[in-house]
C-alpha cells in the first residue's frame, strides 16, 4: 500500500497550500488595513490566529495544548520552541494569545499571497548575511520596546537529520531576552515532525501535542556573561521534556 501514500501525499501537500492561501484571500481587505501601521498589529494578530486554526484543523490536526504557566496579558515574552515542521508557525499562533512577531528566514517572503503579509509583519533574516543578522537584532529590539513579544526558533532551522530531537541553539533569542529583561517561554512541539515534516512523502492527520514549559526569568542576568549558561539551561529543559514525552 506504499503506492497509495505516493498518490495521496502530493494531494495532501497541495491541500495545505490551499488552506494557507484561501483564508488570506478572503480576509485580504481586513488584513491589508491591519498592516498599515504597527499600532494596528493586534488586529492582524487576531486574524492570524484564526488563519492558523483553519489550517491546522483543515489538515486534520487536533492540537492538544498544555500550559504549565500562563502568560500575563499585555506582557512581552520571548517564545522559543523546537522547529521541525511548517506547521510550527500555526501551532505557535494558537498557543500564545499575547501579540508577538516571528523572526524567520527571508525565503518565506517569496511564497505567493502569504509572503506579502509575512514580510510586512515578521522580522526577516538572511542567515548568510552578517549585516542582516545585526539588523534583525535592532528591529526585534524596537518591537520589544513597543510591547510586542518575539518568537524565535533557536535552532536556527530544521535539522537535516530527522533523528535529532533538538539541535544546538543560536544566541539571538537569549541575548535579546537578557538585554530587555523579558521572560523566556520554552515550548515543546511533540508531534509536528510526525504530522507534517519537511520530508515530502511523510505526514498524517492526528493529535498535535504541545506544552508550554515553566517560564524562565531573566531578571538580574547580564550580558555577555550569563548568555551562554542561560541558553544552555533553556535547551536542557526543552530537551529533557522532549525525551520524556516522545
Amino acid at each position: 500500500m506504499k503506492w497509495l501514500r505516493y498518490v495521496l501525499m502530493p494531494l495532501y501537500r497541495i491541500w495545505f497550500y490551499i488552506l494557507l492561501a484561501v483564508p488570506i484571500i478572503v480576509m485580504f481587505p481586513f488584513l491589508l488595513l491591519s498592516v498599515i501601521s504597527e499600532k494596528t498589529y493586534s488586529a492582524f494578530f487576531f486574524m492570524a490566529r484564526i488563519w492558523a486554526a483553519i489550517i491546522l484543523y483543515g489538515m486534520g490536526f487536533w492540537p492538544v495544548i498544555k500550559r504549565e504557566a500562563g502568560m500575563e496579558k499585555g506582557k512581552s515574552y520571548m517564545l522559543v520552541a523546537n522547529h521541525t515542521s511548517m506547521a510550527d508557525i500555526m501551532l505557535m499562533l494558537l498557543i500564545a494569545k499575547n501579540p508577538f512577531v516571528f523572526v524567520g528566514k527571508s525565503e518565506l517572503a517569496k511564497i505567493p499571497v502569504f509572503g506579502f503579509f509575512y514580510k510586512r509583519t515578521c522580522i526577516l533574516v538572511d542567515r548568510k548575511n552578517p549585516r542582516s543578522r545585526q539588523a534583525v537584532f535592532e528591529r526585534a529590539s524596537e518591537r520589544l520596546n513597543d510591547g510586542v513579544g518575539i518568537c524565535i526558533f533557536p535552532e536556527g532551522g530544521v535539522p537535516d537529520d530527522l533523528s535529532v530531537q533538538l539541535d544546538s541553539f543560536k544566541d539571538g533569542a537569549f541575548r535579546l531576552a537578557i538585554e530587555h529583561q523579558i521572560p523566556v517561554v520554552p515550548m515543546s512541539f511533540y508531534d509536528n515532525k510526525k504530522r507534517f515534516p519537511y520530508v515530502f512523502f511523510k505526514g498524517s492527520p492526528g493529535i498535535m501535542r504541545a506544552r508550554t514549559l515553566p517560564i524562565q526569568e531573566t531578571r538580574g542576568l547580564q550580558l555577555p556573561g550569563d548568555k551562554v549558561s542561560f541558553r544552555e539551561s533553556v535547551r536542557t529543559i526543552m530537551l529533557n521534556d522532549l525525551q520524556k514525552h516522545q
